[in-house]
């Protein structure tokens, strides 16, 4: 196991972010692609990135102190995190003894910005132990923070209880716990009641009403789309006293606060890269709730960081790195 910077060892953190399939992203730009052919660009670019990594990122740029918690393995680890202190980031890790994944982010040009299309491979299992590494160093850190972030799917080879876990463990703290998951880690973890989850509307709707999802309902009658989801979301959020944000692209956010379902708008813009504009909304909805903001502020904020990601071609900044 090892960690990046030294300040960890210094002094406690605001932030635990957690995520457990770190990705090296490479974003490419082409003016168009033509299937079947050779298409060439000389506008590219690596990050690291994963969504934790990403909000990491953002909270970092916002001068909150964070620390992040992955695994890492195989020969382009290091690289990994030569990326990572580049970004200034502090990060926590564990050897699995799996190769980092690759993911690449095509983004074509059109006259309201750019298209993005993701392609994602699919990580190697992590190796035998490294689920009790990861749970060791997060007990060693977990007293620290005050905020703990728990985004992305989780590699295979990771047991199905080990995000339940984290929530558990942070709750009985008395930490704030944010979770942008889905599926199963997401419907497990609400027994323990997370302070607020955050995944998109199709997350949420693949999560918590998988029939509504499959019928196609969430493309149709916006008026009965909403009044389905607001009654779901708020009968969650009693059952378990999370609050309930769901992003919807450029589409207004819906939300639950303190029993009733609201929502606010997003202002639409011309995008260079939307790719973790949803991390970056997290890290402003986090940062905000930091500082004592309502949620309908944080909410606001969050929005406002999601807008600036988008206007840049890195994935997951709010303004312009080296």
């Amino acid at each position: 196991m090892g960690f990046l910077y030294s300040k960890f060892m210094e002094k406690s953190c605001c932030f635990l972010t957690v995520c457990m399939n770190p990705v090296l992203q490479k974003t490419l730009v082409f003016s168009r692609v033509f299937p079947g052919r050779v298409n060439r660009t000389a506008v590219h670019r690596f990050d690291a990135s994963g969504k934790g990594i990403n909000v990491t990122r953002v909270l970092t740029q916002l001068k909150k102190d964070t620390i992040h918690l992955t695994h890492l393995g195989g020969p382009l680890g290091p690289f990994f995190l030569r990326l990572c202190e580049q970004d200034k980031l502090t990060l926590r890790w564990v050897e699995s003894g799996s190769p980092i994944r690759f993911c690449y982010t095509l983004l074509t040009e059109e006259e309201t910005g750019h298209r993005v299309t993701e392609l994602v491979e699919e990580g190697d299992p992590v190796g035998p132990g490294t689920e009790e590494k990861l749970l060791g160093v997060y007990r060693e850190v977990l007293p620290q923070a005050k905020t703990v972030i728990i985004s992305g799917s989780k590699a295979r080879g990771y047991n199905d209880t080990l995000v339940p876990e984290m929530v558990r463990l942070a709750r009985a703290q008395g930490k704030r716990i944010i979770l942008d998951i889905r599926g199963k880690d997401l419907e497990q973890s609400m027994v323990y009641g997370p302070s607020i989850i955050k995944p998109n509307l199709f997350e949420f709707a693949g999560t918590f009403a998988p029939e509504f999802k499959s019928l196609g309902e969430l493309s149709g009658d916006e008026e009965g789309v909403r009044d389905r989801i607001a009654s779901l979301a708020l009968d969650l959020s009693a059952r378990y006293g999370a609050e309930i944000i769901l992003s919807r692209g450029t589409l207004p956010v819906w939300y639950t606060c303190g029993g009733v379902f609201a929502e606010t708008p997003v202002e639409k813009q011309r995008t260079l890269n939307s790719t973790g504009s949803g991390d970056a909304f997290t890290a402003g909805l986090a940062a905000a709730l930091d500082g004592n903001l309502s949620l309908p502020d944080a909410i606001a904020e969050g929005i406002r960081c999601g807008s600036l990601n988008a206007g840049f071609l890195k994935p997951g900044i709010i303004e312009e790195t080296a």
